[in-house]
């Protein structure tokens, strides 16, 4: 049995790895993709994570203003559910736990990730690292093409 399950009735995304990293995003492209304030956000090897119908993935550019980015947003054609976000590159594949399904046992953020000043509200201050981009110990995977 998987670790972590997300998806849909049609299409189901399994995860038996860690993610490789774990923040509440702050960027604006989460705030404008998923309409909240922060956004929890993990990131997973690419390998690690497996998609038993990708024929029924409809792909959709992550960021409107950089269509040709590397991130895609994976939505089911037939219930247009969101299933994760994925890298083009194949380095990662990522997922948004509230918005995914991945449920109550999926492990917590670990980190605050792109704060800045500008953003109009308080850093913040629940004991958690702050950082103005990932953290900085964080390593891009090579790709898995």
């Amino acid at each position: 049995m998987a670790k972590y399950n997300a998806g849909c009735q049609h299409v189901h995304v399994t995860i038996d790895a860690e993610p490789i990293d774990n923040h509440e995003c702050h960027c604006n492209v989460c705030k404008t993709v998923t309409g909240q304030h922060t956004t929890h956000v993990a990131f997973f090897n690419y390998a690690d994570v497996k998609v038993d119908h990708p024929e029924k993935i409809k792909r959709v550019p992550f960021n409107k203003d950089n269509p040709n980015g590397p991130l895609e947003i994976c939505l089911c054609t037939e219930c247009n559910a969101v299933l994760m976000l994925d890298d083009k590159q194949k380095r990662i594949r990522v997922g948004v736990p509230n918005i995914m399904g991945y449920g109550d046992g999926f492990p917590k953020a670990t980190y605050h990730a792109f704060w800045d000043e500008s953003k109009g509200y308080a850093k913040p201050s629940d004991g958690r690292p702050v950082h103005a981009g990932l953290r900085p110990d964080f390593a891009w995977p090579t790709s898995a093409a």
